[in-house]
């Protein structure tokens, strides 16, 4: 039985503990625990930490790939493993050190072993990465402009990727209604992410040429003729990662119970984005529409157009679809679609709410889950939604910039780097780690159901609890959620610096009611009063 069935659970008398006069030392509010009466079963209650200790770690019975990253996120990755993770878990971590340097230092091999090993484990947990551009490059003395190793890794998976907010009740959204989340499935295979592009300097032609490997005839087509310089790109995608595609996007609205959409721009790509149209089409007919029509969700294929509203002048965004609803659906979009469209939809842009009564979007990119699934729903990577740190991602802040030359730069990308300038120089950050938390905690409760592992799939849920209550219980949080809540008058008292918003879940969890359970399930488990939290 979950957590949730058993909070609803008749059968649980509410009382206050006597363990619980110990926790309210570690949290300042009052906690209840519960007892549950069962026939032959002793109780079992008090304030401590459900299932696992110190002394008694969780024992996963099959390893997890660890893949580190670079700059803030990376001095947050290894807080939250030495905090929340490794003194209360037992796990086999395979590590795979992607940042930039070792990246470099490789050749980007440690790359494509990391994809490996997650094929071979089926659970990856990722840290966010830097993508260099040409500063980049200059800045850590790169053999080369490595590509994206998000891209590099999901090329090798050939997986989609689903972005789903993490819902705050604190945290206001800019179209109140939306009380369900939206889903958003980014194809994270091919396209501009495994394009070839290049800079031409001189007049000329640019031509594709398709040679069959059966010996038939090639086929060429001409693209351009430069007058002068330029650029090209020759991009990609096959069938068969469009069918995974189409299939993975399904079985998400099946198990969300969710209407699914496509986006695509099939009326200027007509052979290309008409492709994933008539794929998803076929697929959905031969396989799930009766399964749709039985749970009275359906599938649609959309212009992206009519999706995406675009940028308003307040640099909120809006969805159009999405306005007209209170969320709840799955929107399956190609490779850039879904990176875009789903950043935007979590919002980096919520230091704009220092200048607007209300943030827009669900708040933050730091509150956003991710993962990557691969079509046979084994494989699984989780990564921080924020992602790599990658120029285009700033693209989208120029317009608001030109209007505004007072807006300082968006405080949450990437690897958030203006935090790591801050903390070179010994400053005090306030960064959000609840994303590369939600990357552990998802991880790790796909790897508890392949398991079997009921302990591991309590504790992953607990975690993801205790972060969410630390801000809209107890009123804690980062910088960002602060100017989202509360605009630019947001009490400093109440925000955490990073090293605090790691710190504070662990404290929160402490004061987890204690679940009433039979002696079988909690044996070697079950800890004595003074053997909690420290």
């Amino acid at each position: 039985m979950s957590l949730a069935s058993r909070l609803r659970t008749p059968a649980l008398r509410w009382t206050a503990a006597p363990a619980a006069h110990a926790a309210a030392a570690l949290w300042p509010r009052p906690v209840l625990a519960y007892q549950r009466s069962v026939v032959g079963a002793p109780i079992v209650f008090g304030v401590a930490r459900r299932f696992y200790s110190q002394n008694s770690r969780i024992v996963v019975e099959n390893p997890v790939v660890d893949l580190d990253g670079d700059e803030m996120t990376r001095i947050i990755w290894q807080m939250i493993k030495d905090k929340l993770i490794m003194p209360y878990v037992k796990v086999d971590l395979k590590y795979y050190d992607l940042g930039i340097e070792n990246r470099d230092a490789t050749d980007d091999k440690v790359t494509i072993d990391a994809a490996e090993a997650i094929k071979k484990y089926n659970v990856g947990i990722k840290c966010a990465t830097i993508t260099p551009d040409e500063a980049r490059v200059e800045e850590f003395k790169l053999k080369q402009m490595w590509k994206s190793p998000n891209g590099t890794i999901r090329n090798i998976l050939n997986g989609t990727v689903f972005r789903e907010p993490i819902i705050l009740k604190s945290v206001p959204r800019i179209v109140p209604g939306w009380t369900k989340p939206i889903v958003i499935g980014r194809h994270a295979f091919g396209d501009q992410y495994k394009a070839t592009d290049f800079v031409v300097d001189g007049p000329g032609r640019f031509e594709m040429t398709f040679t069959p490997t059966n010996g038939g005839e090639a086929k060429k087509w001409v693209v351009y003729d430069y007058e002068g310089g330029g650029v090209g790109m020759g991009m990609y995608n096959t069938d068969e990662s469009i069918y995974g595609f189409a299939h993975s996007s399904f079985q998400m609205a099946l198990t969300k119970n969710m209407p699914l959409y496509l986006s695509s721009k099939n009326t200027i790509l007509k052979k290309y984005d008409g492709r994933f149209k008539d794929i998803f089409q076929e697929v959905y007919a031969k396989n799930y529409k009766d399964a749709f029509n039985s749970k009275k969700i359906w599938y649609e294929h959309r212009l992206i157009d009519d999706m995406v509203r675009g940028l308003w002048f307040a640099g909120c965004v809006a969805v159009a679809q999405a306005l007209k609803s209170h969320g709840g659906f799955v929107w399956a979009c190609k490779n850039y679609d879904g990176d875009v469209q789903s950043d935007i939809l979590a919002q980096e842009l919520t230091y704009l709410a220092r200048y607007q009564p209300h943030p827009p979007g669900y708040g933050s990119l730091g509150l956003m889950t991710s993962v990557l699934i691969h079509p046979d729903g084994k494989t699984l990577e989780a990564e921080a939604a924020h992602g790599g740190s990658h120029p285009h991602t700033h693209a989208i802040f120029r317009p608001i910039r030109i209007l505004s030359s007072r807006l300082p730069p968006p405080t949450f990308i990437g690897t958030v780097t203006r935090h790591y300038r801050e903390h070179q120089k010994g400053n005090e950050t306030s960064t959000n780690p609840i994303a590369s938390i939600f990357a552990w905690t998802r991880g790790l409760a796909h790897r508890a159901k392949l398991d079997g592992n009921d302990r591991l799939l309590a504790f992953s849920l607990d975690l993801e609890r205790a972060c969410v209550e630390t801000v809209d219980v107890n009123g804690k949080m980062t910088k960002d959620l602060a100017l989202a809540i509360h605009g630019k008058k947001y009490p400093q008292a109440r925000t955490l610096l990073h090293h605090n918003g790691v710190h504070k879940p662990d404290r929160r969890a402490a004061a987890t009611y204690q679940v009433g359970l039979r002696s079988e399930t909690v044996e070697g488990f079950k800890l004595e009063r003074g053997n909690g939290y420290r």
